[in-house]
């Protein structure tokens, strides 16, 4: 069977490259941006300093910085309408998941016409988005590189997947020096949404050994530099391997797709528009616990990776200790020990787990559930 590997067509990692990256547009001849980012990026100052490197190269701009924590329909509309109204040629997404996602939905829509929602599901596109420069801020959501974007239809309350080739990025950008000032919770809950990719792009129905190779290594770079990034957000080694790790982490989902953990906490998003990165936390043990009975020497796999002693262990309890680690991990790094902590209900379970049902995210999971077996994995985790 062949199989496809998408990723950006240029990527730049490390300290400075941000610089660098700008300085590369010159290339491109585009003319204008929309520099898409959020309220406390731009307030901050980040969105400025891009515009200032991008007026160096004799290239306009315009920020837009209302990507929401998930960002909506409404975002992406109204992102558009700022896009068409100053004629940009191209997009730069400035932040973590919710401004690359919230471009990825500008760019689109300004290629292709219609509504987000058009796009829902699997390369439902006919043509390449509007180029898109995305530039990372965060160490998790590895949105800066793949060909997922994530869009809450605030009607339904639900979390939209669009899995498309055509919103892969034409360039992704990783400077460490971005993601110093990235406070405790947001690098624990960022780095364990990596470790979610990470882990279910191994146990996917579609792993190859090209993923394979990058969600091992990325387990390893999480499991010895997340703690750190999280007590000591000035430790530049820590940050850049977290870096490594989420990009690593990116080429495995991107490719691998993802599994239940993920259809889950889409719905836990859209419903109660909680963070994402915390709700893959809390949601991935006992997703992997249901996935043992047939994945439970990729679940040993793991928990070697994340320096565990498994040798002379069954895989069935090389699993349990992959589990147990993943948990030990949350704990240390301040993660909710369950839904309940988060605010989400159990009268609502029966609707989360039928619309986990319908999210592409799910396809790729190595073990089938019935909506049953979703809402007791639900319960579990409150």
């Amino acid at each position: 069977m062949s199989t496809t590997f998408f990723i950006p067509a240029v990527n730049m990692m490390g300290v400075g490259s941000l610089d660098e990256a700008i300085a590369a547009l010159r290339q491109y001849h585009f003319r204008r941006a929309l520099i898409v980012t959020d309220a406390g990026l731009a307030k901050a100052g980040v969105a400025d300093k891009v515009a200032k490197l991008l007026g160096q190269q004799d290239i306009q701009s315009v920020v837009f910085d209302g990507a929401k924590p998930n960002p909506t329909v409404g975002n992406v509309e109204a992102g558009l309408a700022i896009l068409k109204q100053n004629q940009c040629d191209f997009v730069i997404s400035l932040g973590g998941g919710s401004p690359h996602d919230c471009a990825k939905g500008i760019a689109l829509c300004a290629a292709n016409g219609g509504h987000i929602a058009d796009y829902e599901g699997v390369d439902q596109s006919k043509k390449p988005q509007l180029p898109l420069v995305a530039i990372n801020t965060t160490a998790g959501t590895a949105s800066e590189m793949t060909r997922f974007c994530i869009i809450t239809d605030e009607k339904r309350h639900v979390k939209m997947a669009i899995v498309d080739r055509n919103v892969t990025p034409l360039l992704s950008v990783n400077d460490p020096a971005l993601m110093a000032a990235m406070p405790k919770g947001l690098t624990a809950a960022t780095g364990m949404d990596a470790l979610t990719h990470a882990t279910e792009a191994y146990v996917s129905t579609t792993a190859t050994p090209i993923t394979d190779a990058c969600a091992l290594k990325a387990v390893t770079l999480i499991s010895q530099n997340l703690r750190r990034a999280v007590s000591h957000g000035d430790d530049m080694t820590a940050r850049e391997n977290m870096a490594y790790a989420q990009f690593l982490a990116g080429m495995a989902f991107n490719n691998a797709s993802l599994g239940y953990v993920h259809a889950m906490a889409h719905q836990l998003g859209g419903f109660y528009d909680l963070p994402h990165g915390v709700c893959n936390a809390v949601l991935l043990p006992h997703v992997e616990e249901f996935n043992a009975s047939v994945s439970a020497g990729r679940l040993k796999d793991i928990a070697q990776a994340m320096g565990e002693k498994v040798e002379g262990l069954s895989d069935e309890e090389g699993a349990k200790v992959a589990i147990a680690a993943i948990r030990r991990l949350s704990k240390d790094i301040g993660i909710p020990n369950g839904l309940t902590e988060l605010g989400a209900k159990l009268e609502d379970v029966p609707t989360l787990a039928a619309n986990a049902m319908q999210d592409a995210c799910g396809f790729t999971n190595p073990r089938r559930a019935e909506q049953a077996e979703i809402e007791e994995i639900f319960r579990r985790a409150f």
